[in-house]
């Protein structure tokens, strides 16, 4: 609606101003075409006049008794007689034309500068063109008299018309000339040269007049239009806050009516999610507690079990370190094995303590984890050389790098970093192994050694813990099987895996699922965060950072 509004203003704008400014227009455009209309005429006028009594002279001189058109048709008639044509009146006749314009030129040539009114002839042409054949050679006469010099060539002319009348084109003239050989000319440029001087400054003034009143006219309308846009402006303005006010005002009433009746829904369906939380949480706190009970049956009974298994183990010990005869190395050996023994059922009471408890409740303490990565790879690094053909090392400051944190919950879930780690290099080895079983390319002698090589490959794992301003980071870095960018989103979810159901260590079946995402909850809740990067078959590194004390 606006743009058709806007449309028929402009069509009557440009309107307006045609019928305001065309008879401005249109009449300096009349006047300004007489004035050019009276300068041409006037330039041309003396010329056509000067050019018309020379044709006139030329025309109407007889030297003998006929004049130059006569003896040239009878010269045309002679060469295009086709029964008896006679070469000797046709050259008489040439020679007499050729006599007849010397004979015009002649007393000018005589009388140069000493006839005022008669002109100055340089050349005299005449070209024949007869009916049949071709073209015949043009007579010409050339003034032996050199042109003046120092004169303006504008003032030289040149008279070109048919002889024999404008109706027949077999004889044409062409005389060049001057007339007027004193002032007569140089008056006449001076009188064109002020009457043009006028002329133009006539039509310079007219034009300035026009662009002013029209630059005037056009802004007078300009501001004239310009408060009219603006006053509409300011009323179509208005009629849209109108509007948009009526569109606020109908959308808050429509968003209060969805906000209550959302509220409501809300309501509701909090209410029966209130209820059905209720009855989970009491199914789920009765079979926690029946798990809970169980684990904690199940746990004391191992527990008493295994201890009365290393009593009998501690007493022989004990006897063999009393004993008299021991070697140095054999005391220190049996020393070691007590120890371990003593670490072992340290340890077993962690565990058992850890079952026993919820897991999302934990007991807070201050640890250093650089104790804590120091205390496991001295448990589990020995074994990973012997039986895992996996190095373990670590990069932990000697500075505290203080925590807060469960330390039987957080050696598990290190511990199943570090395992994790260990199937990846399981697997990168079995990898290994069965790109050489596939190649073809191999004889059978590089095969045995490609197999020796990949079969003894070794894992690296390496722990490194550090402070990061306010956060304790942990890094678990191997060379293992890797991930691809699906597994890596994946990995964290409850039994999901990748390991092979088949796959077998030490007789434990391995790939439930579990183990990351019991990292996952362990971490949760210590306030740590977790992060994964890998490639596939260039290992992984696990991130862990901690809330540092």
């Amino acid at each position: 609606m606006s743009g058709d509004f806007a449309l028929h203003s402009r069509q009557v704008s440009f309107w307006r101003y045609v019928r305001a400014l065309g008879p401005v227009i249109v009449c300096w455009m009349v006047l300004v075409g007489l004035i050019v209309y009276g300068l041409v005429s006037r330039a041309y006028w003396v010329e056509e006049a000067d050019q018309a009594t020379l044709r006139e002279w030329l025309d109407e001189s007889r030297i003998f008794r006929k004049s130059l058109p006569e003896l040239v048709k009878e010269y045309l008639t002679l060469i295009e007689d086709r029964r008896a044509p006679n070469p000797e009146a046709i050259q008489f006749k040439r020679e007499e034309i050729q006599e007849q314009v010397q004979a015009l030129a002649s007393p000018l040539r005589i009388y140069q500068t000493q006839l005022p009114l008669f002109p100055d002839i340089y050349r005299i042409e005449i070209r024949c063109r007869p009916k049949h054949g071709p073209d015949l050679e043009p007579m010409t006469w050339n003034s032996p008299i050199p042109r003046p010099r120092g004169l303006n060539p504008s003032s030289e002319g040149q008279l070109k018309y048919s002889l024999l009348g404008p109706d027949d084109s077999r004889a044409t003239m062409i005389c060049e000339y001057r007339l007027h050989a004193y002032n007569s000319w140089q008056l006449r440029e001076q009188r064109r040269q002020l009457f043009s001087l006028v002329v133009i400054s006539l039509v310079l003034i007219a034009c300035l007049m026009a662009a002013l009143w029209v630059y005037f006219f056009l802004k007078r309308e300009r501001e004239r239009e310009l408060g009219e846009a603006k006053a509409s402006a300011t009323i179509e303005h208005q009629k849209n806050m109108l509007l948009e006010e009526e569109l606020r005002r109908q959308e808050a009433e429509r968003d209060k009516k969805e906000l209550d009746r959302e509220l409501l829904e809300q309501r509701l369906e909090a209410a029966k999610q209130e209820s059905r939380a209720a009855e989970a949480e009491r199914q789920t706190s009765s079979l926690q507690a029946e798990l809970f009970a169980g684990i904690g049956i199940m746990a004391g009974s191992y527990a008493h079990n295994i201890k009365n298994l290393l009593v009998r183990p501690n007493d022989l010990l004990v006897r063999c370190i009393e004993a008299d005869g021991l070697s140095p190395d054999q005391s220190t050996m049996l020393q070691e094995v007590q120890l371990t023994l003593g670490t072992v059922t340290e340890r077993l009471q962690q565990i058992l303590r850890t079952v026993r408890r919820d897991p999302h409740h934990a007991e807070v303490q201050q640890l250093d984890l650089g104790v804590i990565v120091r205390g496991i790879e001295q448990a589990w690094a020995p074994m990973a050389r012997e039986r895992w053909k996996l190095n373990i090392t670590i990069d932990a400051p000697s500075t505290p790098l203080m925590i807060n944190g469960d330390l039987s919950h957080l050696q598990q879930a290190i511990e199943n970093l570090l395992f994790n780690a260990r199937d990846a290099t399981f697997e990168q080895r079995n990898h290994l192994r069965d790109e050489v079983r596939n190649n073809l390319t191999f004889d059978r002698q590089s095969r045995q050694k490609a197999l020796i090589e990949s079969a003894s490959w070794k894992g690296q794992v390496t722990m490194r813990a550090y402070r990061e301003d306010t956060l304790v980071v942990l890094e678990v870095k191997d060379n293992g099987i890797g991930m691809t960018e699906e597994v890596r989103q994946r990995c964290l979810e409850t039994h999901f895996t990748t390991k092979r159901g088949n796959a077998v260590f030490e007789g434990l079946n391995t790939g439930m699922g579990l183990g990351l995402s019991f990292v996952m909850k362990i971490l949760e809740n210590h306030d740590a965060k977790l992060e994964i990067e890998s490639q596939p078959h260039q290992g992984a590194l696990f991130r862990v950072r901690f809330p540092a004390v």
